[in-house]
């Protein structure tokens, strides 16, 4: 909802609980009011009237207090906006005009020949912003930083930052820390979204799990980018982001060329953390995830049982075990294209081995659906081999500098997406490969950075960085719609491509390569931050886990923390015995029953993975999910007893473990009592209202 003040110079967005304030000045200056608590307009208007703080020279009334701080005139605050004409660098704007249609606010401003639009959509309790700039009548605009957005917050003492931290294998790591005075900075400057960051952040002076104010903004945006949060002199805090990480340019804007940020979505709550993460979530599902009603399938993925040898009569045995676990969507891994028997060859060649697919996919495919299953497939579009026909046909085609060492990570290069011949040549290889045969399910990988990135004969080459991810949503866009039946899933090497935007073109991202039972409670904890457990896919891969650790776990313990997610099973089911077999097809029958409130449900965090136990809830209507991990017990400690949330306290649960039920008070709520049964352990506990 959106309320206009009479003058039409104050502006109130409101959702359920909170509202969003702006005032235009007489001098058409843009001055933030308030986000936070809901308020009426009257009380927007009255905080409209109150006068701007006196400085010295050295100091701006304006720095702190602007909706969207430009470069130039008496501003020193970090800018959203700097462009650069042949005549001149900076903005002076002047407003135009504003106007309001489906619940979107929209500022106009000029500034000879370059239009800016401020944008702002209000759903549920985020508010969605981000801008919009249009070369109208200069000969060229250079756009060296145009960020989404700027979030100003409320003067107070004591901010302390959350944010999601990491590297491969290890990604989504919570860290929280007090706010010093300066700029703190996060981001990418790798062309993807980044294992090292996730692009969000939330800020706090004294929230718990489940009370306490809490300010949280997320970045949707899949290439570099950059999220700067600043401690101002005045006590005041703006956080300030966009796409490209630093200041060297975005795009060259031709006459009646126009530029579109990402968007920057920012969320108040005063439910705490879980209160904040259970906001964006319900966000994300109503308004970014396709088809998030659509609960997502058990899947068995064949890489860490085959790895690069593969063949047509082999995937076949594992789709049969897989199909006898009761898995719903069975996926051929890397290696059955080209010449991919190894990471050193093939990519591009995106047309099935002939030796090891005779026939193509479509037998394969056709003898998983008769099991009962769906089919996917890996692909990785966006990069090549240099031993590739492709590459040998346009090595051209590659982002690459003139005279310089093309660097090869995986043996691969980055094909410049930027192209229109390589967008048109990708476009009719997946076309066709879906066309070709029944695959329900792409798993869309991105196994390296940008290191060379440029682009010979192009007069502005550094447009790649923002044209590639541009033209990696169109080709998502038009292969959803032309194939609106297949699923697709973003990976990065693990987390690597996790954000809002590519969560808007994909059923589920892959949260890390790292499927240890154990290291993975820390990635969920952070992931669950922000995103919901519809998307984040977890697998159940074999013990010792020989990929990184050498760690050995129960069968139990994997099944368990890989079910807090969208469950997936990864290890070589051929080397499974009988009984690992029949308690496996049990727990994939378990996740099944509580898949709707696991995917769907509201989630509370009991305890964090920090401790011994490890605990989160899930809540939908009547029904409850208890999902618990023992993962470390002194001798003679007792269990700690964990009070469950997010459920009528008048009311009776009845409650059914799914496996024995053992002494030990674990988690506790109204008399009610069930237990884990010793060091490692892991439990899965249903309640029903009754």
């Amino acid at each position: 909802m959106v309320d206009i003040a009479e003058n039409g110079r104050t502006w109130l967005l409101s959702g359920p609980t909170s509202s969003y304030a702006l005032h235009l000045t007489e001098a058409d200056e843009l001055l933030h009011l308030h986000w936070g608590p809901r308020l009426a307009l009257a009380d927007a208007e009255a905080l409209a009237v109150s006068p701007l703080p006196g400085y010295w020279p050295f100091e701006s009334p304006l720095d702190g207090r602007e909706e969207y701080p430009v470069e130039g005139g008496p501003r020193f605050v970090r800018p959203a906006l700097s462009v650069r004409t042949e005549e001149r660098r900076g903005t002076e704007w002047r407003f135009v005009s504003s106007d309001t249609e489906d619940g979107e606010l929209r500022l106009r401003f000029e500034d000879d020949g370059l239009a800016v639009t401020l944008h702002y959509r209000m759903r549920g309790d985020v508010v969605e912003r981000w801008v919009t700039l249009d070369n109208e009548g200069h000969a060229r605009v250079e756009l060296l930083r145009a960020d989404a957005a700027t979030w100003t917050l409320p003067d107070r003492e004591g901010w302390r930052l959350s944010q999601l931290h990491g590297r491969w294998a290890a990604e989504s790591q919570l860290l929280r820390t007090p706010l010093g005075h300066g700029d703190q900075v996060i981001g990418s400057r790798r062309g993807h979204t980044g294992h090292q960051h996730l692009p969000w952040v939330a800020l706090d002076t004294d929230a718990t799990e489940e009370h306490g104010e809490v300010y949280g903004c997320a970045l949707g945006w899949s290439g570099s980018w950059r999220i700067a949060v600043a401690q101002l002199p005045d006590a005041r805090v703006q956080i300030t982001g966009g796409a490209g990480y630093d200041d060297s340019g975005l795009l060259l804007l031709q006459p009646g060329e126009s530029y579109t940020s990402p968007v920057f979505a920012g969320l108040w709550s005063d439910g705490g953390f879980g209160g904040a993460s259970r906001a964006w979530h319900a966000y994300q599902r109503a308004h970014v995830i396709p088809d998030a009603d659509r609960d997502r399938p058990v899947l068995f993925n064949s890489w860490e049982a085959t790895n690069f040898d593969i063949s047509e009569e082999q995937q076949a045995t594992l789709a049969r075990r897989a199909a006898a676990i009761g898995v719903e969507l069975f996926v051929v891994d890397d290696g059955w294209f080209g010449t991919r028997t190894s990471d050193r060859a093939g990519l591009g060649d995106w047309t099935p081995n002939p030796d090891r697919f005779p026939k193509g996919l479509k037998p394969l495919a056709d003898y998983v659906h008769a099991l009962g299953m769906q089919f996917g497939i890996w692909v990785e579009p966006e990069m090549v081999n240099p031993d590739s026909e492709l590459y040998r046909a346009h090595p051209d085609w590659v982002q690459f500098q003139p005279g310089r060492r093309r660097t090869e990570f995986r043996n691969q290069l980055v094909l410049n997406l930027a192209r229109e011949d390589v967008q048109e040549y990708l476009w009719q290889q997946l076309d066709g490969l879906l066309t070709n045969a029944p695959v329900d399910y792409v798993k869309w990988d991105f196994n390296r950075c940008f290191t060379d990135a440029g682009w010979p004969g192009e007069p502005y080459p550094q447009r790649l960085w923002v044209d590639h991810v541009r033209a990696l949503y169109a080709l998502l866009d038009r292969l959803r719609a032309a194939h609106p039946g297949v699923a697709f899933e973003s990976c990065s090497g693990g987390g690597g491509r996790i954000d809002l935007g590519v969560m808007s073109r994909t059923d589920q991202v892959w949260t890390s390569d790292n499927t240890d039972p154990l290291d993975r409670l820390a990635i969920q904890h952070g992931f669950s931050q922000i995103h919901p457990a519809r998307v984040m896919a977890a697998w159940v891969t074999d013990s010792p886990n020989t990929q990184l650790n050498g760690r050995v776990s129960s069968l139990r313990f994997r099944f368990v923390s890989a079910m807090a997610g969208v469950l997936g099973v990864g290890g070589d089911l051929a080397e499974w015995s009988e009984e690992e077999l029949a308690e496996a097809r049990e727990w994939v029958e378990l996740y099944k029953e509580i898949r709707p409130v696991v995917q769907r449900g509201e989630l509370y965090r009991l305890r964090p993975p920090e401790g011994g136990l490890s605990a989160v809830q899930y809540v939908l209507g009547d029904e409850s999910v208890v999902v618990a991990c023992l993962q470390a017990q002194r001798h003679g400690e007792p269990v700690p007893a964990v009070r469950l949330r997010g459920l009528d306290p008048a009311a009776t649960y009845e409650c059914r473990e799914t496996g024995e039920v053992h002494r030990g008070a674990v988690l506790l709520h109204h008399g009610l009592r069930t237990g884990l049964r010793g060091d490692l352990d892991a439990t899965v506990l249903r309640l029903r209202r009754v």
